[in-house]
């Protein structure tokens, strides 16, 4: 497994929060509202980045569980990162502002979205290798 071929692997997933963002924009949140928007996007950028990460991930190849865990975990990296920096020092969003997308508590959904980059990659793995028995292949 190529760490590099995995970090590049995860640039696609920005244009398709950017579109999932545009979409929200422009069809959702005048009907919806701003909650019920916010929710459906993640909803639908859940399914999205699904469908990605099962199509890409028999790309990189990782022999076993284990390494489709470090794919996870460097795309949740990643995804932390460019939130934080691009919504912080690019777009201009508030700490504060950048922070409460992760407050379920307020009905935000977004916590899903890097908890789903980061687990769908071992679990698509696991559900995609055939049990042969070895468990050391399996983790």
């Amino acid at each position: 497994m190529n760490l590099m071929r995995a970090g590049l692997a995860w640039l696609p997933m920005v244009v398709i929060a950017i579109a999932n963002g545009t979409a929200r924009e422009a069809w959702l949140l005048a009907p919806l509202g701003e909650a019920r928007a916010q929710q459906l996007s993640t909803l639908s950028a859940l399914a999205l980045f699904g469908v990605y990460i099962w199509c890409v991930l028999p790309r990189l190849r990782p022999a076993s569980t284990g390494q489709a865990a470090r794919i996870g975990a460097l795309w949740l990296a990643l995804t932390l990162a460019f939130e934080f920096v691009f919504g912080h020092y690019v777009a201009g969003h508030r700490w504060a502002d950048l922070l409460a997308n992760y407050d379920i508590t307020h009905g935000r959904l977004w916590p899903l979205i890097p908890l789903w980059v980061a687990i769908a990659p071992p679990l698509f793995h696991r559900l995609r290798a055939p049990y042969t028995g070895n468990s050391s292949k399996r983790s």
